[in-house]
């Protein structure tokens, strides 16, 4: 059942720092394998190893959605607002499902591809391509949505990142320090306690 929490316990702590690094790879990797000045091969070599990492955050993506609706229910931080708890959480809920979306636009790619080449997931397992039809225009219609959103999560993602500095330097809160697996506010009240 879902219960409220403080805190993010630890798996939810491990997921994000893993998917925003995944995140974060997986952009520069784009923007680096799309170069037209790129070798042939490494850009092969790099669309695979893209397409791999995809693979692994659609599915910690989806590990990540199940787990926040099964279990996690985590209480606004002291001090904010009802409108800035429902600009946090609205911004989770697009970011989540970006991290859900992009992936499968990116496997919509490989799969209506008339190219037809394989995802070969680090080099351990073929991914099959999805039951769709395959055409040019559809390949350059799912590549431009993918680059769309896939940037679009960049600017959201440095957005929260703003917010989350925001709140530990000038609010001087627990919202970016929970995610860190800390207390600030439990912190100085043990310190408080400690001078009286």
């Amino acid at each position: 059942m879902r219960r409220p929490a403080n805190r993010y316990d630890s798996f939810t702590i491990i997921l994000h720092w893993l998917m925003a690094a995944l995140i974060l790879g997986l952009v520069l990797l784009g923007f680096v394998m799309t170069r037209p000045s790129i070798d042939p091969t490494l850009q092969f070599a790099l669309f695979q190893w893209h397409k791999s990492f995809g693979m692994l955050a659609l599915l910690l993506a989806i590990v990540r959605l199940l787990h926040s609706l099964m279990l996690v229910r985590v209480k606004p931080v002291e001090g904010m607002s009802r409108l800035e708890h429902l600009a946090a959480a609205a911004m989770h809920h697009v970011l989540l499902a970006l991290a859900v979306v992009i992936p499968l636009a990116g496997w919509m790619i490989a799969s209506v591809s008339p190219l037809e080449i394989p995802t070969f997931a680090f080099n351990l397992v073929v991914i099959p391509h999805l039951p769709v039809p395959k055409s040019d225009s559809a390949e350059a219609f799912w590549a431009m949505i993918h680059a769309l959103l896939a940037y679009s999560a960049l600017a959201l993602v440095f957005l929260h990142s703003g917010a989350a500095l925001y709140h530990h330097y000038r609010r001087r809160d627990d919202v970016l320090v929970r995610m860190l697996g800390g207390r600030r506010q439990a912190a100085k009240s043990a310190v408080r306690e400690w001078r009286s």
